[in-house]
């Protein structure tokens, strides 16, 4: 049947070619042509031009842009000398071949070789049209000489590499070589090559992950056709023929899933979006969230960030530690961008606004003593004090008693608009900001908080990290504190211990958990490179146990060692930085000292820690207990101004002398200094 068809079509030609010239310009005129633009694959690229995610066209196909010039030139040359070696010459249909394949049939009885030429094959590959019926064969040839009068050759030529099958859902060369070659069609092997020409003749019979051996079979018939027309040298055709064939599908590259997601969802009629990420890094990174979640809640995730701080690049962006994560991991989820509590990572920039504004320098002494500011009363991790220590000491055992005496004294609404200024986006669970945003209790991302690490990496310089290759680096950042300031929050965060195996010095970082081990956090950076890692539940559970020092801590440093080149050391100390110790500082600097410290009492003044005041209590036997800290015994007690107990060297004692109603409880020391209490008695 099908040599039956051919000679009709050759019988076809040959009255056309008695035709006017006239009437046949007329009809090839008059012909529709199919749609010449195609959905191909939209690509996702990294800083190098590298892929790192492919998305299929609607109907699931993976198809890929492509030009003749991306393509290794032996392969187009072996694909001409195989399909059609008179493509660059004839005008959509080849007489000559169609004769010779007419001639070939009736001498063998059966379809040596086809007569299609390469605009044929694209005419179908266009339509989806086949050649069971000489209708079909005839449309063929009509849109084949339409094309080559609308197109060019190399317009031709790049239909056909982007729509030529090459089993299952693949189609054109890009998607073919990255699917059986896990590479780029730039370079190819002669094995390479003449499996790509074979494949397309019978995608499914010679689909080399099913059928590898009638792959073979194909492949070395093309190397043994091409060599015998001279456009392969022999010898490499034999050669090539003891390469072996490609047994199985690889994955197309799906690096960067959250951030090439984003991509699209920002710019969807892009076909290439070119991103600041390295996949080599990226591809690193991916692999280093996996890993730390083994022996981990499986419900935990992990979310990495990692920039060049001088440039504002962000160069890997991890969203969470598998995208197509099963269960609870909630893999989909960009954690990235979720907005968190921040934990203790806020701390160094309390403190850098503390030295930039000269109320404390590194050396100052500062209380980590019980304090309240009126119902806030801010505890330490571990509810011990400890007494006088310098600043340096107080961040890095990143105590919350002298952060917030310091932020009390800057002023919440200060810190709310360094962050703003940086460029970073908090959200505030209520209209008004307190002291405990300096603790965490403020909404940011994992993004932000690596931004505002960068603006301290780059001595107080804030500049907007970016992911988009084609948008513009800010010609200069924006100042959120003094150099100096910076360097000095730098230097004592470099002196924590590392986690164990780690290199000391090598990096300024800052762990944090927030309130009830929901978020475990670690942020730092060295003299170029700035990284933020965060571990936790997408969905806000508390993970019990869950530490910044512990979890996050060694995955950023481990996160550092992938990068390519050696880790950058700090920057040196500006030369206005005071470097002293102690006693050798300015005086209002040798101790902290808040704006009211003049009206509020000696830290060793007796102080009442119970009843509370405004307490409201209910009298089982009449008298009322109370509890004293500090003071010099012995002690006067008092109730509504009348002593009731006198010369009590005691600080838990039973008050007489209380009756229904609002009373006020006083105690005075031995060197006349009073505390006060006002409660009521039900």
């Amino acid at each position: 049947m099908r040599m039956a068809r051919w000679m009709t079509v050759t019988a076809v030609l040959l009255f056309a070619a008695g035709l006017s010239r006239d009437v046949i310009d007329k009809w090839i005129d008059a012909t529709v042509l199919p749609p010449l633009l195609s959905e191909t694959s939209v690509e996702v690229r990294d800083r190098n031009g590298d892929l790192l995610r492919v998305y299929t066209v609607a109907d699931g196909r993976w198809r890929l842009a492509v030009s003749p010039a991306q393509v290794d030139p032996g392969f187009v040359s072996m694909l001409i000398a195989y399909e059609d070696k008179r493509f660059a010459d004839h005008s959509g249909v080849d007489p000559r071949a169609a004769l010779r394949a007419v001639a070939q049939a009736l001498r063998a009885g059966e379809v040596v070789s086809g007569g299609s030429t390469l605009t044929m094959q694209v005419a179908r590959l266009l339509e989806d049209s086949g050649t069971g019926q000489l209708s079909g064969k005839l449309r063929q040839i009509r849109v084949a000489l339409a094309l080559e009068r609308a197109l060019t050759k190399d317009q031709i030529l790049a239909l056909y590499l982007t729509h030529a099958p090459y089993g299952g859902n693949i189609e054109g060369i890009r998607a073919a070589t990255l699917t059986w070659f896990g590479k780029e069609p730039h370079r190819l092997t002669p094995a390479e090559s003449a499996l790509l020409v074979a494949l397309p003749q019978s995608p499914v019979a010679r689909r080399p992950d099913r059928h590898p051996e009638a792959a073979r079979a194909a492949r070395d018939r093309v190397l043994d056709r091409v060599a015998r027309a001279g456009a392969l040298d022999r010898d490499e055709a034999r050669a090539a023929q003891g390469d072996l064939v490609p047994r199985a599908r690889r994955a197309f590259p799906a690096l960067a899933p959250h951030m090439a997601d984003r991509a699209l969802a920002e710019a969807p009629t892009l076909s290439t979006h070119h991103l600041t990420l390295d996949a080599t890094l990226q591809h690193k990174l991916e692999r280093l969230a996996r890993d730390a979640t083994r022996g981990l809640p499986p419900e935990t995730s992990v979310a990495v960030v990692l920039a060049d701080h001088q440039t504002g690049e962000i160069l890997a962006s991890v969203g969470s530690a598998g995208y197509n994560a099963r269960g609870t991991r909630q893999g989909f989820v960009d954690m990235t961008s979720a907005l968190r509590s921040p934990g203790s990572t806020l701390k160094p920039f309390i403190y850098a606004m503390a030295f930039d504004r000269g109320l404390a320098h590194p050396q100052t002494l500062i209380d980590d003593r019980p304090v309240a500011f009126g119902s806030y009363a801010p505890r330490n991790f571990d509810g011990a004090f400890r007494g006088e220590l310098t600043i340096t000491d107080a961040l890095r055992q990143s105590l919350n008693i002298p952060v917030v005496l310091l932020l009390d004294e800057i002023g919440p609404a200060h810190l709310m608009n360094l962050m703003r200024r940086a460029g970073v986006s908090p959200v505030l669970p209520g209209d008004q900001a307190g002291l405990a945003i300096g603790l965490g209790g403020l909404g940011v991302t994992l993004t932000d908080m690596t931004q505002l690490y960068a603006a301290l990496a780059r001595g107080g310089v804030a500049v907007p990290l970016r992911w988009r290759a084609d948008e513009a680096a800010p010609m200069t950042g924006r100042r959120i504190f003094d150099r100096a300031a910076a360097w000095q929050v730098s230097d004592i965060l470099a002196g924590l211990a590392p986690p164990a195996g780690a290199p000391r010095g090598a990096l300024a970082y800052k762990t944090g958990t927030s309130y009830g081990h929901r978020d475990a956090w670690a942020l730092g950076f060295d003299g170029r490179h700035v990284a933020g890692v965060w571990i936790g539940r997408p969905d806000g559970t508390p993970v019990p146990g869950a530490f910044g020092g512990d979890l996050a801590a060694p995955i950023l440093f481990e996160a550092f060692q992938r990068l390519r080149d050696e880790v950058t050391p700090l920057a040196p100390p500006p030369p206005e930085t005071l470097m002293v110790s102690t006693a050798r500082l300015p005086q209002p600097l040798r101790r902290f000292h808040g704006r009211n410290a003049a009206f509020e009492p000696a830290s060793d003044a007796p102080k009442l820690i119970f009843p509370p005041d405004g307490a409201r209590l209910a009298l089982g036997s009449g008298n009322l207990p109370v509890k004293l800290r500090d003071g010099t015994p012995p002690f006067i007690w008092l109730a509504n101004g009348v002593p009731v107990l006198t010369g009590s060297h005691r600080r838990e004692v039973a008050l007489p002398g209380l009756t229904a109603g609002f009373s006020q409880v006083s105690v005075i020391d031995a060197r006349g200094r009073a505390a006060r209490v006002s409660i009521r008695i039900d």
